[in-house]
């Protein structure tokens, strides 16, 4: 008799990892991935002459575990380390002195641009890359 392909534990592997990359729905993807690796493990271990993948399954249960303990111990410890910002500036108050590189490779300092008649927008964001 042939063996059926056990497609939660592909799936689930999948959506786990997907967790990672997503930061708009880190916990739920985790949570769906961990239920499809689980039902797959039950699977391939309940009824092995029907279902393979004891041995990827065990393994990806292995890995996406690893991936979330890393995940939750980055956003739920590492992340509350960071210092306050008690020395930033605020609303409505004068930026410090700063000189950054533009995409042309020239420097270009707060003053410079506080110089001309037209007024400055600073824009900070924290990007994703």
């Amino acid at each position: 008799m042939k063996r059926r392909w056990n497609w939660p534990i592909w799936l689930g592997f999948i959506v786990a990892v997907g967790g990672l990359f997503s930061p708009w729905a880190n916990l739920l993807l985790f949570a769906i991935g961990a239920a499809l690796l689980l039902v797959g493990l039950f699977r391939a271990f309940g009824r092995p002459q029907v279902y393979r993948g004891k041995i990827f399954g065990s393994i990806f249960v292995t890995i996406s575990f690893l991936l979330f303990a890393f995940f939750a111990y980055e956003i739920f410890y590492v992340l509350r380390q960071v210092p306050l910002s008690s020395h930033a500036p605020r609303v409505g108050e004068k930026a410090p002195e700063f000189t950054l590189v533009d995409p042309n490779g020239r420097s270009v300092a707060l003053a410079d641009l506080l110089s001309g008649s037209k007024a400055v927008v600073l824009i900070f964001y924290r990007g994703f890359w």
